[in-house]
Formats: C-alpha cells, structure tokens, sequence
C-alpha cells in the first residue's frame, strides 16, 4: 500500500506542477504581450525588457494562484483507474452500488473534488498551523511571514496532496482502493 500511495503522489505532482506552472506562464507572457503591444510596442531596450521581465513575473505570481486550482481539478481525473503498485482508486458509479466506473470523466469528478478540496484545505492550514508555532519556538516573533511565501503555500499543498490521497476513501464513500 505505501508504493501505491507513494507512486500516486508522485505523478500527482508531477501533473500539478507542470499543468500549473505551464499554464501560468502562458497566460502570463500573453497578458506581457498584450500589455506590450497595448503602449505600441517599444523597442526592446534594456529599461524596456527589464520593464516586460517585470510585467511578467507580476502576473506570473498572480496567474499561479489560478491555475493551481485548475490544475487540481484536471488532476483529479487522472487519479483514478490507474495501476500504481498493484492498486487503483476506483470511483463507484453510486455510493450504494458495486460497479465502478471504467471511464472517469470531469463531470463524475466534481462531488469528489469538492470533498478532496476541502479535505486538502484543512490539512494545509494544519501545516500553516504547525509552521506558525514553529516559528514561534526557532524565530523571532514576527518573522513567520517575512519567510512565508506563495511557494511555501504550494509546497504544503503538494505535501498535504500525500496525506489526502491516505484518507480520502474515508472521507468520500463513492472512492476505493481496489487491486488492479
């Protein structure tokens, strides 16, 4: 079971963060490019790149935040029906019947992911929590937030994505974990 869990929550992340930081920089350069072409296309001097480079990372930071929601949810499709160590999360057509769904799609996702989400939120704010009091006891008072920043928000949620995938199938009785 712990290489299943493990195999799972590797390519789980591998698929969030490619997805996420993909799609984000994407979108960020178009939103650059448009701003750029928008004040008439400068030529491209140092200040101006420098400008542009700013621009960017601006909206990189922003759109992040977006697509890690996005990201969550297109990856929670590809959890299930998948071997990973001789297991698989399989969704069941209905929480009272025997027969699971062989073609999972976005739609049959939505009341998983909504239990999934809610589910990953607490455990993140467990590990805000726990990192707070932390730095209460190893930082000066005050600093929790001077380190505290959206890529430590985005490692907890890759962290917390472990545990989740752990207890889900108690949280959501339309989940197992069945041999493939």
């Amino acid at each position: 079971m712990k290489k299943f869990y493990l195999e799972l929550w590797l390519h789980w992340v591998v698929r969030v963060i490619l997805c996420s930081v993909t799609s984000a920089g994407v979108i960020a350069a178009l939103i650059t490019f448009v701003l750029y072409f928008n004040k008439g296309m400068p030529s491209l001097s140092d200040d101006v790149m420098q400008a542009l480079e700013n621009i960017y990372l601006f909206w990189f930071m922003i759109v992040l935040n977006l697509t890690v929601l996005f990201a969550l949810f297109r990856s929670a499709k590809y959890l299930f029906n998948r071997c990973y160590g001789g297991y698989q999360f399989a969704m069941l057509s209905c929480p009272k019947e025997t027969t699971y769904l062989e073609v999972v799609g976005y739609g049959d996702i939505v009341k998983f992911w909504r239990k999934w989400l809610m589910l990953l939120v607490w455990i993140v704010a467990s590990f805000v929590l726990l990192s707070w009091i932390g730095s209460l006891l190893f930082i000066e008072y005050g600093k929790f937030f001077s380190y505290f920043t959206v890529w430590w928000l985005y490692g907890y949620i890759l962290l917390a994505g472990f545990f989740s995938f752990m207890l889900i199938g108690s949280r959501c009785k339309q989940v197992k974990v069945r041999r493939c």
